[in-house]
């Protein structure tokens, strides 16, 4: 049997990704970077991967991370702001040193990930599982499914209000800190009047500032079915079913990195990258990061990543296009926006790995993402299907072009 034969029936896969998820939300502890549900749950996948999957090599590996820093930011963001804004007042050229350290820390840590903030913030462990299913043959080419085990901190907005209520904050003070740095300046420069009144003006965005601190609850951890647990199981699954069924591929090893602390902000993808920088040089390896996959009508291959900061390996997203419309599934081009976050793709991708993020949620935030409801009643079995019958696909394809290239 071949792996083009699993794109004929998902429904067990399906059944078997919904069970696993509903166990592991409903057994397991939360879930939260760093947290001892992580570790729970990353300890049940690697035995799942050695029993169940005919992985000959199953490794957990710990790292140290500072998990509060990637949304404790938003505290140290309010405060400069609002001291931004006040300092205009009294003391310009305070406003423009507080702006400027606002800014830049809004680009380096929220926008491209920067560890600038972890040494405010406790350092906790978190954890990393990597399993590979080998092949018949020699070595040609490897692929990895990513997904992530944490989940995530309730986005208190998100959850009350919706999505573009949940974003306004961050826009408004944003922008109202360049305005108030550029006042600012053209105080210092020795401006009319006209300055001081539109400093009053602009204190509107004050609330903005604000509510930064808002922007998610420290206390409520997410169940985290749909992100990141289906992205887990689309690996975890596809592994199981070609170990049932008796598929071993000629040439291409296949394998899961199931990595911890993604939602503080890529931290376990960063870490394994650190460790194993110079693995997989003797074949090409690609990885496939799935993050949230739900919605069918909004599959997608993101072809920039971490705020659409990084360019996806663009003949990998090519080819899972190609797949998804073999397996007869539809799959979109699309991008990680600014103020969307990012993927496990981009942190591999920097880290020197050819990667691609796949998302199954639109990018204009869902109600359930990052929120409560967020739970194993609200899966997509469509979602899961097709997902899993496009990496089907690609992995076939794969293995089926390098075979080519040998034989030829």
């Amino acid at each position: 049997m071949e792996i083009k034969e699993l794109l004929s029936d998902s429904g067990q896969a399906v059944g078997y990704m919904i069970r696993e998820i509903t166990d592991i939300c409903r057994k397991f502890g939360k879930r939260a970077p760093g947290s001892e549900g992580e570790r729970e749950a990353a300890e049940y996948f690697a035995r799942v991967l050695r029993e169940e999957c005919g992985c000959a090599q199953v490794k957990t590996e710990r790292f140290s991370e500072h998990p509060d820093s990637f949304y404790g930011y938003f505290y140290l963001s309010a405060f400069f702001d609002v001291l931004c804004a006040v300092s205009f007042f009294f003391l310009p050229v305070l406003s423009v040193l507080t702006g400027c350290a606002a800014i830049l820390l809004f680009l380096l840590h929220f926008v491209l990930y920067r560890k600038i903030l972890d040494p405010l913030f406790p350092k906790k462990e978190s954890v990393n599982v990597t399993a590979v299913r080998p092949c018949a043959g020699q070595v040609r080419q490897r692929v990895f499914l990513n997904g992530h085990l944490d989940a995530a901190w309730e986005f208190t907005l998100n959850y009350h209000f919706g999505g573009i209520v949940f974003e306004i904050p961050g826009v408004a003070a944003t922008v109202g800190v360049f305005f108030y740095v550029f006042l600012s300046a053209a105080a210092l420069c020795g401006a009319g009047g006209w300055v001081r009144t539109a400093g009053l003006t602009g204190l509107v965005f004050v609330p903005f500032f604000l509510l930064l601190v808002i922007t998610y609850n420290p206390k409520r951890i997410v169940d985290g079915a749909n992100d990141n647990l289906s992205g887990c199981l689309i690996g975890v699954a596809l592994l199981r079913e070609m170990e049932r069924n008796g598929i071993i591929p000629e040439h291409t090893e296949v394998g899961v990195i199931l990595t911890g602390s993604e939602e503080a902000g890529l931290r376990g993808a960063k870490a394994r990258c650190e460790a194993h920088r110079e693995d997989c040089r003797d074949a090409p390896t690609y990885i496939v990061c799935f993050d949230t996959i739900h919605d069918p009508d909004c599959l997608m291959v993101n072809r920039r990543d971490l705020n659409s900061t990084v360019r996806s390996d663009r003949a990998l997203c090519e080819a899972f296009l190609d797949a998804a419309k073999e397996a007869g599934v539809f799959c979109g081009k699309g991008r990680v926006p600014l103020f969307g976050g990012a993927t496990d793709s981009a942190a591999f991708t920097q880290g020197g790995f050819r990667s691609i993020g796949v998302t199954g949620l639109s990018h204009v935030l869902e109600d359930y993402y990052h929120t409560r409801r967020d739970s194993y009643d609200n899966l997509n079995p469509q979602g899961l299907g097709n997902c899993y019958r496009a990496t089907a696909a690609l992995i076939a394809h794969l293995d089926r072009e390098i075979r080519k290239e040998f034989r030829d």
